[in-house]
């Protein structure tokens, strides 16, 4: 497993720490035997998790040329996808990049959230002005916290 990979997973544990998901789903092995993580990929493994299964029996059918986010991961308690890009790879996520994500996952029977990770706050101050609304940040340097970026809602699929 390449070290990106690797990278994503340490990323979406914390996240999904930060999420409320129970301690023994936040490891890789254990978020797989519970069905949390359904994909992570990278520029280099595009597909190197995904759970083909879980996308079915959520009326989803992702492209193969599709432009994929980092990790995506069902929560749960929730009806909720969380989706995670990691700033590193495409940028944060944008109103553009939100738009592209949303029409990949428009058959969704489920709520979508989206996340952008970033290592640490300097890397956050160069791209606040990029992240798009009714999204939420999550900084590897405080992985108790998540910065809400706005609407109606503080954590939830705003649909």
């Amino acid at each position: 497993m390449s070290y990106q990979i690797t990278q994503r997973i340490s990323e979406a544990q914390g996240i999904l720490t930060e999420l409320g998901f129970p301690p023994e789903q936040c490891n890789e092995r254990s978020a797989r035997a519970f069905g949390a993580v359904w994909y992570i990929g990278d520029a280099d493994e595009k597909f190197a998790v995904y759970d083909d299964e879980s996308f079915t029996s959520a009326g989803i059918s992702i492209p193969h040329h599709g432009k994929m986010p980092d990790v995506i991961v069902k929560h749960a308690d929730e009806s909720w996808l969380v989706v995670v890009e990691a700033v590193t790879s495409h940028g944060p996520i944008d109103p553009k990049r939100r738009a592209e994500l949303e029409q990949l996952l428009r058959s969704a029977r489920l709520g979508l959230v989206y996340v952008t990770a970033f290592e640490d706050r300097a890397t956050f101050r160069q791209y606040i002005a990029d992240i798009a609304w009714e999204t939420e940040v999550w900084i590897a340097e405080s992985p108790d916290h998540l910065i809400h970026f706005d609407g109606s809602k503080f954590l939830g699929p705003y649909s």
